[in-house]
C-alpha cells in the first residue's frame, strides 16, 4: 500500500513538472513568434495608396467651347480633353497671318529703295541713302516682329485645345461649355496612372531592417487579395515638430519634454510589382505593409499578383490600369470601375 502511494505521488510530480515544462515551452514559443511578429519583419497598418494628381491648366485665357471627358474617366495621354474658344484664335492667327504679308510687303520695297539710293549714289544725297538704310533695317526688324507675333498666335491656337499631358483619370471634372476659364488656373485634375505607389510609415526604430529593394507584402483594407512589392525609396527627412523658426530665423526649441517619447513615423515607398487590377489600387485606400526582406517571396509572386484577384493586366500593359479599363476604342474614355 505505502509502495502504491509512493508511485502515485511520483507520477503526479512527473506529470506536474512534464506540464510546466509543456506550458513553459508553450509560453517561449509564443514569445518568440510575438518577438518575430513586431521585430524581424517591420510592419505598420499605417499605409495608404499614392499618386501623383496632375492640376490641369490652360495657357490661355477664354470661353470654353467644348469638353470632351466625364468625371472619373480613364483618359489617355494626347486625348483632348476641352477646348477655349477656338475660333477666337484661329481669327487671331489669320490676322497675324496678314501682318506678316502686309510687313514682307514693307521690305521688299524698303530693299529695293535702298538698292536705287545705292546705285545713284553720286547722284542722291548722302543723307538719302542713310535714311534708305535705315529703313531697310526697320523693315526687317517689323517683319521678325510679325514673325513672332504670328508664332504666339499660332501657339494660342493650340493650346486653345487641351490635351491631357498623363495617362490617367480625369477626377474632379466641374467643367461645362460656357464656362470662363483663366490662364494658369487648374480647372480639374488628373490622376497620373504611372506614378501609383503605396506609402508606408514605419516607426523610426524599424528602419534598420528595412533597406531599398527588400519585398513587402501588401494588404488593402476590405479586399483579400495580397499585393507585393519592393521598398523603392525611404525618405530624406521628416518635420522636427518640436523646433521652429524664430522672428530672428535662429531655431526656437519647446522647452517642454515628455518623458513618454513615441517613436517618429518615417515614409517608405514601396512600388507595386505585377499587374494587379486596378481596382485594388485606388488612390486613397488603406493598406497593411509588411517588409518581407531580400528572400521572404517567391519569385512568382514578384511578377504577378497572388492568387485570388479576379482582374489581371497582360504582360507589356499599363502598370495600373487593366486592360478591361482602358478605352474601347482608340481616343475613347473608358471608366474607372
Amino acid at each position: 500500500m505505502r509502495l502504491r502511494h509512493t508511485t502515485i505521488n511520483v507520477l503526479a510530480v512527473s506529470g506536474r513538472v512534464v506540464l510546466s515544462l509543456f506550458l513553459a515551452a508553450v509560453a517561449w514559443f509564443l514569445l518568440d513568434a510575438i518577438w518575430t511578429y513586431y521585430e524581424r519583419d517591420p510592419r505598420t497598418r499605417d499605409g495608404h495608396v499614392r499618386a501623383d494628381v496632375v492640376g490641369v491648366t490652360t495657357d490661355v485665357s477664354g470661353l470654353v467651347t467644348a469638353v470632351n471627358i466625364e468625371g472619373n474617366r480613364f483618359v489617355r495621354k494626347g486625348q483632348i480633353l476641352f477646348q477655349v474658344d477656338p475660333a477666337r484664335f484661329a481669327i487671331a492667327l489669320r490676322q497675324a497671318d496678314a501682318t506678316v504679308e502686309s510687313r514682307r510687303a514693307d521690305l521688299i520695297y524698303a530693299r529695293q529703295q535702298a538698292r536705287r539710293d545705292h546705285a545713284l549714289r553720286g547722284l542722291v544725297a548722302q543723307q538719302q541713302t542713310d535714311q534708305a538704310d535705315s529703313n531697310l533695317r526697320a523693315a526687317h526688324a517689323a517683319l521678325d516682329l510679325a514673325l513672332a507675333a504670328r508664332d504666339s498666335a499660332a501657339l494660342d491656337l493650340r493650346r486653345a485645345t487641351v490635351r491631357a499631358p498623363v495617362d490617367g483619370v480625369a477626377s474632379y471634372v466641374n467643367l461645362r461649355p460656357g464656362a470662363y476659364v483663366h490662364a494658369g488656373t487648374a480647372v480639374l485634375a488628373l490622376v497620373d496612372a504611372d506614378s501609383i505607389r503605396v506609402e508606408g510609415y514605419f516607426q523610426e526604430t524599424r528602419l534598420g531592417r528595412i533597406h531599398i529593394g527588400d519585398r513587402a507584402r501588401i494588404h488593402l483594407i476590405g479586399d483579400k487579395t495580397l499585393l507585393y512589392g519592393h521598398v523603392s525609396s525611404i525618405t530624406g527627412a521628416v518635420n522636427d515638430s518640436d523646433t521652429t523658426v524664430g522672428s530672428n530665423l535662429l531655431p526656437s526649441i519647446d522647452p517642454n519634454f515628455s518623458w513618454v517619447r513615441l517613436a517618429q513615423r518615417v515614409p517608405v515607398r514601396i512600388t507595386i510589382d505585377g499587374h494587379p487590377a486596378q481596382p485594388l489600387l485606388l488612390p486613397g485606400r488603406t493598406a497593411s505593409i509588411v517588409i518581407l526582406g531580400s528572400d521572404h517571396v517567391p519569385a512568382s509572386a514578384a511578377s504577378a499578383p497572388s492568387a485570388g484577384s479576379s482582374a489581371t493586366a497582360p504582360a507589356g500593359d499599363r502598370n495600373h490600369w487593366p486592360q478591361q479599363v482602358a478605352p474601347a476604342q482608340p481616343g475613347a474614355a473608358g471608366e474607372w470601375p
